[in-house]
């Protein structure tokens, strides 16, 4: 494994995170790992030296913080954890958005799952339109003051709220966002034209969320639909990874693949870490091979003629994600 300073926090993570979504309940959604499928799988990214975990409240309702806080137990000192909230959880009005109410309470309740008293990095899972940010801001910074989270990070939104965030922050002398948990992946690009570069500008982390682009990138695109969540998932059809160029990009990625002996989801992930602006894509994982495969990655290079065969086919789509 590779590690990297995430953005300007000095903290030494993981070049993989492990996106935790995939653990909990199938009965939440159906592709989704129950403990015994899930905690051999998180056993094995702390064997191949991956510390960094990413889960949310909302991830099986809650089940997904419990399975993950099972996993790692007494073994806090050495793992960098992050969880998220504003999504409403198991159908509680009073779970969703980012008001002082909600992030207090749902902080405490994640903390509870997780079996700690602090969690690394506690992030916003996007913005809230109904609640002033200095809310939100003063709400995670109290957070910070009191020892219930180190840092505090951010999700997909407009560069434009990211920027005000990031002021208020500044203005207020508060607590700022250290990390931007974006969207991005060689079919979707669109986070290269502000986002990306206001992160490098002010020393933000980049985590990147579904870097294989729900598994587009993983298999020839015609056949997704024969996958589980292919099947079962309308979400992954949300995203605009077929438009501008996303089926060639997905056959050149099949391509060097083949060139190369690595898989699709190999070239998909040394295509992500790439770019300089990129710390740590999570990776959500429903087997202990496709972790190996993943961590992997890490030692896959590029050359600068491949990352451009796969870039060339791009065309602008629609922003995808922020809601």
């Amino acid at each position: 494994m590779e590690y990297t300073t995430l953005g300007s926090t000095g903290v030494d993570v993981s070049r993989i995170c492990l996106g935790c979504m995939s653990f909990g309940s199938s009965d939440w959604r159906p592709w989704v790992l129950e403990d015994d499928e899930a905690l051999p799988i998180i056993e094995r990214a702390l064997d191949l030296g991956v510390n960094f975990f990413d889960t949310a409240n909302m991830y099986s309702d809650g089940e997904s913080e419990r399975v993950l806080g099972e996993a790692l137990e007494g073994r806090w000192e050495d793992v960098f954890v992050a969880t998220k909230c504003y999504f409403e959880v198991d159908g509680r009005r009073m779970s969703s958005g980012l008001s002082r109410k909600t992030i207090e309470q749902e902080l405490d309740a994640s903390l509870e799952r997780l079996g700690t008293d602090t969690v690394d990095l506690y992030q916003i899972h996007r913005w809230d339109y109904g609640t002033p940010v200095e809310e939100t801001l003063r709400a995670l910074d109290d957070a910070v003051r009191r020892g219930k989270t180190r840092y505090v990070g951010a999700s997909s939104m407009w560069a434009h709220q990211f920027a005000e965030a990031l002021h208020t922050s500044d203005e207020l002398g508060l607590e700022r966002f250290a990390t931007m948990q974006n969207h991005y992946n060689a079919v979707y690009r669109e986070e290269e034209r502000e986002m990306m570069p206001l992160c490098e500008r002010e020393g933000v982390g980049v985590v990147p969320w579904s870097p294989l682009a729900r598994g587009f990138l993983t298999r020839p695109h015609d056949e997704i639909d024969a996958t589980e969540r292919g099947e079962n998932e309308e979400y992954i059809y949300e995203h605009p990874y077929r438009d501008g160029g996303g089926r060639e990009i997905n056959e050149r990625v099949e391509k060097i693949a083949e060139d190369e002996g690595l898989s699709m989801a190999q070239v998909g992930l040394a295509w992500v870490l790439s770019n300089d602006a990129v710390d740590a894509p999570i990776v959500g994982v429903t087997s202990v091979e496709h972790l190996e495969e993943a961590v992997e990655a890490v030692e896959a290079s590029l050359s600068e003629s491949d990352i451009e065969y796969i870039e060339e086919p791009y065309e602008a789509v629609d922003v995808s994600g922020h809601g």
